[in-house]
């Protein structure tokens, strides 16, 4: 007992004294550890021979399995039923192999829709291109938000938004004048927690979801920080909808070897086996999911967490306020993940979810809270380190229009148009 004491006492001096950096890197080899072995085995071999950070590669295979669940599992705990489709945003500078963790993990679905491509097309070609034909697929990557209703109107269990600059999504959705932006923002705000999206147009198609399940992943430059949380993004509550990771691990040392082969198929296998699942689902339709619910001790374990983050909201700041309140909602979704990862490997699915699975979804959602800390403290640095009218005279020194200055500083553009005239420009 005086051990574990002593323990403790050493880690809540560690804790304390520590950056929020370290706390993290401590925070997430902790939840490396206690992932299946498949899982642990690929991010470590990923990080050792293609030197990809840990943390990228962790939060690009949540939205693997995020994708691949959509609207096929749902949970219901804590008097709530949630599904577990997220949004994940990778933060660096250019050459910190964010793209590398994102193509690995989602290898699969990749090959998967490689696969419903040839299909659809063939199916096209049987018809002779006079019945319509619906193409299956699991992630998207450049489309408009027309094209997103009608390709999520097709494939209604899910629709992954897989960006590899996200950036230009942030930016639009923060221009008041995009109706393209605010629209992709309502779709991300109204599907974090799978509302119905009802759109009307007289010169498009027009769809109703009676569920919507969008995922997110995509990659930031460090320096666009300012942008996420600009132009109403923060406002709207956008900004705390997502699980941010920032560059916490890096190896500098070359390797001749590649990741193994059986590990990328170990990795392959358990993920699309999850998709078999998915499809059994699919053609019972949406009304019959797998519903998944909790022991009596991780009911408990998730309802003392809940009201644990009530409490901390009430002591938090503005901004980490908000984002603890939807952490509420993300730590049941990573609840369904975290099983899902479990399951996959196992001959049989089980729908109760035991109160392991919780504590280890509590760790993951305390290891981005920490990422959030981290994120908001950059923010601030970089928000005092220019002066808004040095950079617009910058600006106009380099024939920038207004349009663009106010997208580098993360504001409007009738912001930046007041400031000139104070300036007199």
């Amino acid at each position: 007992m005086e051990i574990n004491i002593l323990k403790d006492i050493e880690e809540a001096i560690i804790e304390n004294s520590s950056s929020l950096e370290d706390k993290a890197v401590r925070q997430l080899h902790k939840i490396i550890d206690k992932l299946p072995p498949y899982i642990r085995r690929l991010i470590y071999e990923a990080f050792e021979f293609k030197r990809i950070p840990k943390e990228y590669l962790l939060s690009s295979i949540l939205f693997a399995f995020s994708n691949v669940a959509g609207l096929a599992f749902r949970l219901d705990a804590v008097t709530y039923s949630n599904y577990g489709n997220i949004y994940l945003a990778l933060i660096g500078s250019r050459g910190d192999s964010k793209s590398p963790a994102m193509d690995l993990a989602t290898a699969p679905l990749n090959e998967y829709d490689t696969k419903m491509y040839k299909e659809f097309i063939e199916k096209t070609q049987e018809n002779g291109f006079e019945e319509p034909t619906v193409r299956k697929q699991l992630l998207i990557q450049d489309a408009t938000i027309e094209a997103a209703y009608q390709k999520h109107h097709e494939n209604p269990f899910s629709l992954g938004i897989y960006m590899d600059e996200l950036y230009h999504l942030i930016e639009k959705m923060g221009n008041k004048t995009s109706r393209d932006g605010l629209d992709w923002r309502q779709l991300l705000l109204q599907g974090n927690t799978n509302k119905h999206v009802d759109i009307i147009r007289k010169t498009t198609n027009s769809f109703r979801l009676p569920k919507a399940c969008p995922i997110l992943l995509g990659s930031i430059q460090e320096e666009f920080i300012p942008q996420i949380f600009s132009g109403g993004n923060e406002i709207s509550g956008f900004t705390d909808r997502l699980q941010y990771t920032p560059k916490l691990t890096h190896n500098s040392t070359l390797s001749r070897r590649g990741i193994s082969t059986d590990c990328l198929r170990n990795y392959s296998d358990n993920l699309l086996r999850l998709m078999e699942h998915r499809n059994t689902v699919e053609h019972k339709g949406l009304n019959h999911p797998y519903i998944l619910t909790c022991t009596t001790e991780a009911e408990d374990v998730i309802f003392n967490y809940t009201q644990d983050l009530l409490h901390r909201q009430e002591n938090a700041e503005n901004g980490e306020k908000e984002y603890l309140s939807k952490v509420q909602i993300n730590v049941l979704k990573m609840m369904i993940l975290i099983h899902l990862m479990e399951q996959s490997a196992s001959p049989e699915l089980c729908l109760k979810i035991e109160s392991k699975t919780v504590h280890e979804a509590i760790q993951i959602m305390e290891f981005y809270i920490t990422n959030f800390q981290i994120i908001r403290q950059k923010r601030q640095v970089q928000e005092k380190s220019f002066n808004i009218n040095e950079i617009i005279n910058l600006g106009r020194k380099n024939n920038a229009t207004q349009e663009q200055i106010a997208a580098v500083l993360g504001v409007n553009k009738s912001t930046v148009s007041r400031k000139m005239a104070r300036m007199k420009i």
